[in-house]
């Protein structure tokens, strides 16, 4: 059974840093592109950056130049680094993968973690 596992979510201060984690099971994760979403209270899901399958990153506009995206495929996971985060930041955290490489079509979805950024 395909699952997608997030982790790493919590508290943060203003200014802070996460690592959110993307764990794939039941299918191997290299092959694909991830793409991770956010949805803020009262706020529709929007992406915020991906890596495809070739590993091309792409962060959102909302978080350029705080975010880093990799993967370990020893792991079979992705990572999302967050840094300098900001109260607007809050939300569930949602990774996806799409089976052809890219980041657009999505397979398989995890159910999200939750990042609170509050002093």
């Amino acid at each position: 059974q395909p699952r997608l596992l997030e982790s790493g979510g919590g508290l943060v201060q203003p200014g802070g840093s996460l690592r959110l984690s993307c764990a794939a099971s039941g299918f191997t994760l290299d092959d694909y592109g991830v793409g991770w979403f956010r949805q803020a209270p009262g706020k529709e899901r929007e992406p915020i950056s991906c890596i495809t399958s070739d590993d091309t990153t792409y962060c959102g506009d909302s978080l350029k130049g705080r975010c880093t995206v990799s993967r370990d495929n020893a792991e079979n996971t992705v990572y999302l680094q967050i840094d300098a985060l900001k109260p607007e930041d809050t939300g569930i955290y949602l990774c996806a993968a799409d089976k052809y490489g890219l980041c657009s079509g999505y397979d398989y979805w995890g159910q999200g973690t939750q990042v609170t950024v509050s002093s």
